[in-house]
């Protein structure tokens, strides 16, 4: 914040300054993120939070919420494992397919920790973001 501040009082164009803000710090969020999860406590998501929105004052723009961000790179990397055969991940994300649809099944699992790891956090995103839609079976499509 302190040299994006700093660029800021250079007068530097908000461009620029928000090319900044997305090479040093959001990359740095948006690949610690997946990683948190959900194991993140509301006190430190506030914190991200409001770091993101008083770096959004800063460069003079509404910046992307930590939660979108989340949801979004927990998906994209639950597709990269599925669509990835040599992942070690691969097998076991192959065999909570549904036959009926292109759901995942989630995990048995008895303790909350396990329940706010990355495979069923990432299962309930990507069975939510797939919301009413259909798979046919044979052609692989998806029916509205």
């Amino acid at each position: 914040m302190y040299f994006l501040r700093r660029l800021r009082s250079f007068n530097i164009c908000r461009k620029l300054l928000w090319m900044f803000y997305q090479s040093v710090v959001a990359s740095v969020l948006s690949y610690a993120v997946v990683c948190w999860g959900g194991s993140v406590t509301k006190a430190d998501l506030s914190r991200l939070e409001k770091l993101i929105r008083r770096a959004g004052s800063v460069v003079g723009m509404k910046l992307e919420p930590l939660a979108t961000v989340a949801e979004r790179r927990t998906i994209d990397k639950l597709r990269s494992i599925m669509d990835n055969v040599r992942h070690p991940l691969h097998t076991v994300l192959h065999t909570q397919r549904s036959l009926i649809s292109q759901r995942l099944r989630l995990p048995k699992f008895r303790a909350n920790r396990l329940g706010h790891s990355f495979i069923p956090r990432a299962i309930r995103l990507f069975n939510s973001s797939l919301g009413g839609r259909r798979a046919n079976r044979r052609t692989g499509t998806t029916l509205q």
